[in-house]
């Protein structure tokens, strides 16, 4: 470490950024190394979320119900849209600068010679501040896959999986079943596991009856059935009758819904929770840039979709809503993500694309986008900018009132606009 060691959250963001040689490095060597050093024990219980996607939307519904039930809770959750302290609740508030910094500083004299990649050195910072505020339960979101992502250094009382699609192939592999043995990592033998998937991979289910973990799958073992006013769930724990649709958008919200609920019966002689908890917490749910509708006129929504999966239950929503105006697009993605299939996906929706360069290494240009729309086979006109910011005041100036703007394709690009309506406000 430098001899004046970081002193703000953003000097220590910084710092850590260029302290491992890859943005990404798998491997759970580095931080269960630094954990040891730590003396990191949980004395809490753990629930781990992975998932292509869905991921957020769980990790949300749990942390609000355990917070109804008075429980003090942690929740780690990744990436952040605006500022880093997202990413680390504490009793459903965002941890500050001070407990991040303090945890930060700890970190770095325990790792000696160890090299943490940002991902590995936040998950640390994060346990280490829900162990010094004696928090109840903890809800950890995977980075990326979960076998070799940095929070499998910690044993799951308790593993749930959304969902199983292709994302992240380069690391990942190039087929649900590949993708599907890396996220059945988080099982843990004789402990609960629950998946979303209602076809989860082959792979998923084998490794978790090689271990012997307790799995439970959606449409097999646990479900919902969806009524006009409300919901119904049945699973191992029983059933429960009048729930109230997830304050959550989106038509996949049940299938996630309901895999909490039974995440949550599984843990009940630990962690038990009322009917009444239960409906409150999926009434006061939310997460940022998941099928957000802003309020006002023209209608907004941002939704971080970036993968093909994510981009066909984008579709679906969008299908679900009342006929009238036009829905624009602002759009902007990633150069490692699979653009064609997230257009292909959504074409059909979209009257008018403005499309935005993202930067960075990672980032792909208007023209690039423009293109990849070209071959995808959209007719709908297509308008260039250099950044986000540009497309967004540009889709502004052409939408009516009667029309929607749908912000997708990135984090990136969703926090883009999320910034600029700050700054206008």
């Amino acid at each position: 470490m430098s001899k004046s060691p970081p002193s703000t959250l953003a000097q220590w963001l910084e710092y850590l950024e260029r302290l491992h040689p890859k943005a990404i490095a798998m491997g759970l060597e580095r931080v269960s190394q630094v954990t040891r050093s730590l003396a990191i024990v949980p004395g809490f219980a753990v629930i781990t979320v992975g998932g292509t996607n869905g991921k957020g939307s769980c990790c949300a519904m749990l942390e609000a119900i355990l917070l109804q039930a008075g429980y003090r809770v942690g929740c780690y959750t990744s990436p952040h849209l605006l500022r880093y302290n997202e990413r680390v609740h504490i009793d459903g508030r965002e941890a500050t600068d001070d407990v991040l910094c303090r945890a930060f500083a700890r970190i770095d004299v325990a790792r000696g010679d160890t090299t943490l990649t940002y991902f590995e050195f936040g998950t640390l910072a994060a346990l280490l501040a829900f162990a010094e505020t004696n928090v109840d339960v903890v809800i950890l979101e995977v980075g990326l896959g979960g076998r070799l992502d940095a929070v499998n250094a910690f044993d799951a009382d308790c593993a749930l999986i959304a969902s199983v699609d292709l994302d992240h192939q380069d690391y990942l592999g190039d087929s649900r079943e590949a993708i599907g043995y890396e996220k059945a990592g988080i099982f843990r033998a004789g402990r609960p596991a629950v998946c979303a998937d209602a076809e989860p991979p082959v792979s998923l289910v084998n490794h978790a009856r090689a271990i012997g973990a307790d799995l439970a799958v959606i449409d097999r073992d646990f479900g919902y059935v969806a009524e006009p006013q409300q919901w119904r769930y049945w699973g191992p724990g029983g059933k429960r009758y009048g729930l109230p649709y997830p304050a959550l958008r989106g038509t996949f919200q049940l299938s996630n819904a309901a895999a909490c609920l039974t995440a949550l019966d599984s843990l009940r002689a630990r962690l038990p929770v009322t009917a009444q908890d239960l409906r409150s917490g999926l009434l006061q749910a939310e997460v940022a840039g998941r099928f957000q509708v802003l309020p006002g006129r023209p209608l907004v929504i941002l939704d971080v979709a970036h993968n093909p999966h994510a981009a066909r239950a984008l579709a679906a929503n969008l299908a679900s809503m009342p006929a009238g105006g036009r829905t624009l697009a602002v759009f902007g993605m990633l150069n490692d993500k699979d653009t064609g299939g997230v257009v292909t996906a959504v074409k059909a929706y979209i009257a008018h694309w403005f499309v935005a360069g993202t930067g960075g290494a990672r980032g792909t240009s208007a023209g690039q986008l423009a293109a990849e729309l070209a071959r995808a086979g959209v007719n709908a006109p297509i308008a260039q900018f250099a950044d986000v910011a540009a497309a967004w005041h540009a889709a502004c100036e052409s939408a009516s009132d009667n029309d929607k703007i749908i912000v997708f394709g990135s984090f990136l690009t969703v926090a883009a606009v999320m910034s600029e309506r700050q700054r206008k406000t």
